[in-house]
């Protein structure tokens, strides 16, 4: 398990606030944003989700000053971040690209890990054993003295993650964070994401793999052509399928077995206990659970 480790300064709550977002990228284009409204409480994990050309990514910009507002506003604990610089909000936000070759530019690996630590907190006492910890909890402590552009991509991408995760931000926003990553290397990376999050850490990810979304994020925002189509606990957005298609995407099997289960429950007159049952379910365990049962009732009637 990662140590968080302590700093010598003062953190207050993460926060943050979208109002009436909409984003131009320039003069005469069509908007990539459209009237975005929400807010992010500190401790939350949250899944984005949408087609290609949806947004998502040009809205995790906006959260870390990398992309400005061409109207509205974005708050960081207060702050708008129109006002700050990239280098002042990376102290709250952690932002992970999606290509990690957007991101990587360091000679070796234990360069790029450290590069965000020496900028931000020079004096830093602890930099050297946070940097080769980090390495080791990524499965990187072998690669240290090698040139990250040596590696394979899903190597890259955890040489990238770690240069994030070793800052500590209070707010991490990832892109695709498991982008080149076997099953069990997906898995391992998003437990210490969910490790993370369980400390306090506040998690806004993009994805396109439906099971990840379903077993991690407790709340999901749909995005479509830029706009917020929905946004609400996990188990309740996975389970709109009309707002799933319309968007492009399908729900996670444990979630079209259930709808599949519940329309049969309904066809048998028992709707309502069925819904009750669903309704119950926070977890892919439950629903997993929920579904096992009703099987078991279809099958012996």
């Amino acid at each position: 398990m990662l140590r968080l480790w302590s700093k010598a300064f003062v953190r207050v709550a993460a926060m943050l606030k979208i109002s009436s977002l909409d984003y131009i990228p320039g003069k005469g284009q069509k908007p990539i944003l459209k009237n975005i409204n929400l807010s992010i409480e500190k401790g939350e994990f949250v899944a984005v989700i949408g087609q290609n050309g949806a947004g998502k990514t040009t809205l995790l910009k906006q959260l870390n000053g990398l992309l400005k507002p061409t109207q509205g506003q974005v708050s960081l604990n207060g702050l708008d971040t129109k006002k700050y610089k990239v280098s002042t909000l990376a102290r709250t936000v952690g932002y992970l690209f999606q290509n990690p070759d957007n991101q990587i530019f360091s000679a070796t690996v234990y360069q790029e890990i450290e590069f965000g630590i020496k900028k931000l907190y020079p004096n830093e006492p602890r930099m050297e054993s946070k940097v080769r910890e980090i390495a080791a909890y990524l499965g990187l402590s072998e690669k240290l003295a090698k040139n990250p552009f040596s590696l394979s991509r899903g190597e890259r991408q955890r040489v990238a993650l770690a240069s994030v995760l070793v800052l500590e931000t209070d707010i991490l926003v990832l892109d695709e964070p498991t982008t080149g990553q076997d099953y069990q290397e997906c898995l391992e990376i998003m437990d210490i994401i969910k490790n993370l999050n369980s400390a306090g850490k506040t998690i806004i990810m993009v994805s396109h793999d439906m099971e990840v979304v379903s077993d991690y994020a407790r709340r999901v925002i749909i995005l479509d052509r830029g706009e917020i189509l929905e946004d609400g606990p996990t188990y309740e957005v996975l389970r709109k399928p009309l707002s799933l298609q319309k968007a492009g995407l399908r729900p996670p099997q444990i979630i079209q077995l259930a709808l599949s289960l519940e329309a049969s429950k309904d066809q048998g007159g028992q709707h309502s206990e069925c819904q009750h049952s669903f309704d119950r379910a926070n977890t892919v365990q439950d629903f997993f659970d929920v579904c096992l049962r009703l099987r078991k009732e279809r099958l012996s009637r």
